[in-house]
């Protein structure tokens, strides 16, 4: 989708990651759902998602893995800590959020959970990334939006990233979307098709669908 539509909904991680540059925005039709959606609905189906990627998906993983492993990317090292984004959150941040932060989400660390979105956060040798994952409500259903945001860490960061995009964005988040469509209408309802309610593209969502919502709109 046209990073422009997804800086326009009303969400906290555009303040926060202000001066990270936007890496992948991807929007996300979950027809049906009935009300009352959450972020953790959308986390779950998600991660039932990933768990269901294609081998081709989970090949890529192991690679990345094993490659990390060699050449020591993945090992923690104490001064990271220092650099976690925790510090940019306010008060309010902390006392709205459902989890407290630095709890673990998969590979990642938390850094909020409020109803309507989530941040996580990833450092590593090659990049210090962040996920935003937030959902709002449509006619028919429900729209979910996937941002990675990476903040460089050194001069490898921007080449290790233009590497993996292509890999990224044909192959990884194409498949784990459509497990996750499917996933959301096994639980929830609503219909599943390859290839359809991906929205990776430029212009593609009106902007209406991040609109402030209005005084009488249903999600309050």
């Amino acid at each position: 989708m046209d990073p422009g539509e997804f800086r326009a909904c009303p969400l906290r991680v555009h303040a926060l990651l202000h001066d990270v540059p936007l890496e992948d925005a991807w929007a996300i039709r979950l027809p049906g759902g009935g009300a009352g959606r959450t972020i953790q609905d959308v986390r779950a189906v998600f991660i039932a998602g990933v768990e269901a990627a294609p081998p081709m998906v989970k090949g890529l993983f192991r690679l990345r893995g094993r490659i990390g492993a060699l050449l020591g990317w993945d090992q923690q090292r104490p001064a990271w800590n220092a650099e976690s984004y925790v510090h940019r959150l306010s008060a309010a941040d902390r006392a709205q959020s459902t989890a407290a932060p630095g709890t673990p989400d998969g590979r990642l660390s938390l850094l909020y959970r409020f109803e309507n979105e989530q941040l996580s956060e990833l450092r590593n040798a090659t990049v210090h990334a962040f996920s935003s994952l937030s959902i709002r409500p449509t006619p028919g259903g429900y729209l979910a939006y996937l941002a990675i945001y990476v903040q460089p860490v050194h001069r490898f960061t921007r080449l290790y990233m233009r590497a993996i995009a292509p890999f990224r964005r044909l192959v990884v988040y194409p498949a784990i979307i459509r497990k996750v469509q499917g996933a959301w209408a096994e639980r929830y309802g609503g219909e599943s098709a390859p290839g359809h309610g991906i929205r990776a593209g430029p212009s593609l969502l009106p902007p209406e669908h991040c609109a402030p919502p209005q005084p009488n709109d249903s999600s309050g």
